[in-house]
C-alpha cells in the first residue's frame, strides 16, 4: 500500500511540474519546514522515525520488547529528544539575548511555530510551550526536561508532565510496522510488551550511529550531520548507546568510544555559537552534562 501511495505522489509531482512548465510558471518554492521534513525522510524513508523513536528502539530488547529495568536514564533522555526534535523541526528555539551573551541553561525556550507536526508527543509539547508563552512563564530547557518528566515540586506545573511516553512511542512504532504488541506474564500480572518485528529499521539506526563515529567521522563537529549527532548525544544520555556497538570489532569499539568521549568533552556554549547550530540541542547536551 505504501509503495502505491509513493508512486502516486511521484506521479502527481511530475504532473504538477509539467503543468508549470507548460504555463511558464516557476514551481512554488519549498519552505524551510518542508525541506526539513525531506531531510528527515532521507534518514527514515521507510517509517519516518523521530529521535524519540530511534532512541527507544536502541533501548528495546528485540525479542522481549521492553527496555532494561535498570535503566533510570531513558525517561529524561526521551524528554530531551522531544526538545531537540522541536529544535530540528524549527518549532522552538532559545530566546534571543542581543549583544549580551547568556549561558545556554539561563536562556528560556520559546515557541517559534505552533503548526502541528503530526506526532502526538511533539504536538502536546507544542501546546505546553504555547501555554507558557501566553502566560509569560517561559522556562529554560533544563527545567523543561524536568517538567516533561514530572520532576517538579510545583503542583501547578504538573500539568506539563508527558505521561506514558514509552508506551505511546511503542504504539507509534507498532503503527509503523516496526514493533508488534504482545502480552507476557510476569509472575502475578500480565505486561504489554512490544518486540521488534521489522529489524531493518533498528539496523538502520544502529548503522547511522556507527557511521557517525567511524566511517563518516568528522574532526570538525560542526560538519557532522545534526540529526545524527543529536542521536549519538541523546542515546548516550539515555544510557542506550552501548547497544549500538555490540556488532563492532574490539578495535572499532575502542575508536567509537574514544570519539564519544571527544564529543562529551566539547563545550556546548562554543558549539551553540557556530553558524547554523541548533541551540536547543546544545542546551539539552549541557543539561545532561550538568547532571
Amino acid at each position: 500500500m505504501s509503495n502505491n501511495r509513493s508512486a502516486g505522489l511521484t506521479q502527481r509531482k511530475r504532473q504538477t511540474s509539467a503543468v508549470n512548465q507548460v504555463n511558464n510558471k516557476p514551481e512554488p518554492e519549498r519552505d524551510a519546514f518542508e525541506e526539513n521534513d525531506n531531510l528527515h525522510d532521507k534518514y527514515s524513508k521507510d517509517a519516518r522515525l523521530s529521535l524519540m523513536e530511534e532512541v527507544l528502539l536502541l533501548g528495546l530488547k528485540d525479542e522481549e520488547g521492553y527496555t532494561s529495568f535498570w535503566n533510570d536514564c531513558i525517561s529524561a533522555g526521551l524528554r530531551g529528544c522531544i526538545i531537540v526534535e522541536l529544535g530540528l523541526r524549527k518549532r522552538a528555539e532559545l530566546e534571543k539575548t542581543g549583544n549580551r551573551r547568556r549561558a545556554l541553561l539561563n536562556r528560556k525556550m520559546v515557541l517559534v511555530d505552533e503548526t502541528p507536526t503530526g506526532d502526538v508527543l511533539l504536538d502536546e509539547t507544542l501546546r505546553h510551550l504555547k501555554d507558557t508563552d501566553v502566560n509569560g512563564e517561559q522556562e529554560t530547557v533544563e527545567y523543561w526536561v524536568e517538567l516533561l518528566s514530572g520532576e517538579t515540586w510545583n503542583p501547578l506545573k504538573l500539568k506539563y508532565q508527558l505521561r506514558n511516553v514509552r508506551e505511546r512511542l511503542s504504539k507509534s512504532l507498532v503503527e509503523k510496522g516496526v514493533l508488534t504488541t504482545e502480552k507476557q506474564n510476569f509472575f502475578l500480572f500480565d505486561v504489554t510488551t512490544h518486540p521488534v518485528v521489522e529489524a531493518t529499521s533498528k539496523e538502520k539506526v544502529i548503522k547511522r550511529v556507527q557511521d557517525t563515529l567511524l566511517g563518516k567521522w568528522q574532526n570538525d563537529i560542526s560538519r557532522i550531520d545534526k540529526r545524527a549527532l543529536a542521536l549519538v548525544y541523546l542515546a548516550h544520555a539515555s544510557d542506550v548507546l552501548e547497544n549500538a556497538f555490540k556488532s563492532l570489532s574490539d578495535d572499532d569499539y575502542e575508536i567509537a568510544m574514544r570519539r564519544v568521549r571527544e564529543l562529551l568533552n566539547v563545550d556546548p556554549e562554543v558549539e551553540a555559537q557556530r553558524a547554523g547550530a541548533i541551540e536547543p540541542m546544545w542546551a539539552v547536551v549541557e543539561t545532561f552534562n550538568s547532571r
